[in-house]
């Protein structure tokens, strides 16, 4: 090699050297800021920081070494990477007491807040946050451990966190976040709830409160990868209006919803585990917290996992179920409930829920439900409706007086094991409002069975405005499926099975048009009426337990 390439070698391994250890270059590490890493020294200026002077150079990865760094608010910006290494710790810190100044940043001001509730029409009251930003990552193996975030009542958990939750090693837990009685809010006149009791003092918090870990609005091209979130508020992660979104191999293991994709389009949702024994796992919504009916388009969800463990124990491998609650723990997959803006051209794939309600599709505020493909599912230990579509006419959006539409669903090739008793396959649209084109392929489903003919001779509610899940209905008439105003249901290779006999028909459909039904196998049941068919037109029936040949 020539000298002088040699010696511009050795520069530029000696400037690169240089570089990072001054926080120059495009990485910068917290610790030359003045971060700490202690676990009980605030680190949120250094961090910050941090991040101004990667900003101020045009863009660069923050690193937090191994450590556990305390924080309130960190504000992030275009083109920086937030990089928590092996052994790196986020703490979100307790807020102050009440009354006291300090803690994390304020809740913006929305003039649109009465239409969803405080925790999606407000985003700088998290941990981590960003607004109008592009080119952003956060990226693991670390963790993101949301300690001291509420989970949308009151200003700290209401659970006794102590008893599920790690502590840092040595660390004693605070003795307000020890046991919390039930959450009293304050009078707040400042807030006048509209038609949808929103914004209201119980569901408000003051300023210095955060309830997220993960908050973004209106950005583009953003990356999360390879961290795990710990007990994460009232949302892990909320995007709101955020386009070109990647998430990649994460593990959320928290308190409430796991992450809320909201009015969002070009979505890649991968390899990722969810556990929410006390909410929603993966949840897609299309609310009205920018101001606008904006849709929710071009999603992907493939080869994810949701569950309803007791919180904490995914991460540490128990996976225990204690965790009892009304309709059984959630953890599930959802479209809804907020849905104004319409969702359309979603597929959810290789997708396993264990010990979690089923897969939800809601549309109850006046938009689009459309062109949506699921395949390839697995559950077992369901704890309501497999599969629940919903059409309903709640309308929780500006000027809106008609419902919305729901139609093109294919949802193949899913099995179920042990599904509870209460609620089978479940479709419900509305009156001159059918749930549309939708096909049931290659199921198979096994549910625990036990119903009873007072439950058979239930008739259902409709309940148009209630809000919309299985649970809300009560236990329904018929224990493998119940279809109510639908336009072109088709099954095809369909296999139903009781494991106690169960003295409801298997099947329910009621004002149908265009239904058919081929290859479906019913079994285990005690009663001859497998079938209950109110006003069916254009019936196709082929090979089907309990029914004649027909087309009529």
């Amino acid at each position: 090699m020539y000298p002088i390439l040699r010696r511009l070698l050795l520069l530029l391994v000696i400037t690169a050297a240089a570089g990072w250890a001054s926080g120059a270059g495009d990485r910068f590490s917290v610790r030359d800021y003045g971060a700490s890493g202690d676990g009980r020294t605030l680190d949120t200026p250094a961090i910050n920081a941090a991040i101004e002077a990667a900003d101020q150079a045009g863009g660069g990865t923050v690193v937090l070494p191994a450590g556990d760094y305390l924080c309130y608010s960190i504000r992030l910006r275009s083109r920086i990477t937030l990089h928590l290494s092996a052994g790196a710790t986020l703490i979100a810190a307790e807020p102050p007491p009440a009354g006291q100044p300090g803690g994390y940043d304020a809740p913006e001001a929305n003039a649109w807040n009465e239409y969803q509730d405080f925790g999606h029409s407000h985003f700088r009251n998290s941990l981590i946050w960003g607004e109008d930003l592009v080119d952003l990552a956060i990226t693991g193996p670390g963790r993101i451990y949301g300690r001291g975030l509420s989970r949308g009542n009151g200003r700290r958990t209401a659970l006794a966190v102590g008893e599920l939750l790690p502590l840092v090693p040595g660390e004693e837990l605070p003795d307000v976040l020890k046991a919390e009685g039930p959450f009293e809010p304050a009078p707040r006149p400042d807030l006048v709830p509209g038609p949808f009791n929103y914004p209201n003092a119980r569901d408000a918090l003051p300023a210095g409160v955060a309830n997220k870990a993960i908050a973004l609005k209106n950005c583009r091209n953003v990356t999360f990868r390879d961290f795990s979130v710990l007990h994460g508020g009232h949302f892990a992660i909320l995007a709101t209006g955020v386009d070109n979104l990647a998430i990649d191999n994460l593990l959320i293991d928290t308190n409430r919803d796991g992450m809320d994709i909201d009015a969002c389009s070009n979505v890649r949702i991968t390899n990722t585990s969810v556990n929410t024994p006390w909410d929603d796992g993966i949840c897609l919504k299309a609310s009205h917290a920018l101001g606008q009916a904006r849709v929710l388009e071009n999603v992907t969800i493939s080869n994810c996992f949701v569950s309803g463990y007791d919180e904490g124990t995914l991460l540490d491998g128990t996976r225990t179920r204690r965790t009892q609650r009304f309709g059984g723990v959630m953890g599930r997959i959802k479209l809804g409930t907020e849905a104004g803006g319409g969702f359309r051209n979603i597929t959810i794939s290789n997708c396993v829920f264990d010990y979690s309600r089923g897969l939800a599709l809601e549309q109850v505020d006046g938009g689009v439900l459309e062109d949506i493909t699921i395949s390839n599912i697995t559950m077992r230990d369901v704890q309501n409706a497999p599969v629940f579509i919903r059409l309903g006419a709640r309308l929780r959006r500006p000027a809106t007086t008609e419902p919305g539409t729901v139609r093109r669903i294919l949802i193949d090739n899913l099995v179920a094991h042990n599904v509870a008793p209460h609620h089978g396959l479940f479709i419900a649209g509305l009156p001159g409002h059918p749930v549309e084109d939708v096909v049931f392929a290659n199921i198979q489903i096994h549910y625990a069975g036990g119903g009873t003919a007072e439950q058979a001779a239930r008739e259902l509610p409709e309940l148009p405005k209630a809000y919309p899940d299985p649970d809300v209905f009560g236990e329904l008439p018929s224990w493998g499926l119940f279809a109510r105003h639908v336009k072109n249901l088709t099954l095809r290779g369909v296999e139903l099975r009781v494991v106690t006999p169960d003295a409801r028909p298997a099947m329910h459909v009621e004002d149908a048009q265009g239904a058919r039904f081929t290859d479906t196998v019913i079994s285990g049941a005690d009663r001859e009426a497998r079938w209950v068919l109110r006003d069916v037109t254009g019936l196709h029936v082929r090979d089907v337990t309990g029914l004649a040949d027909t087309t009529r």
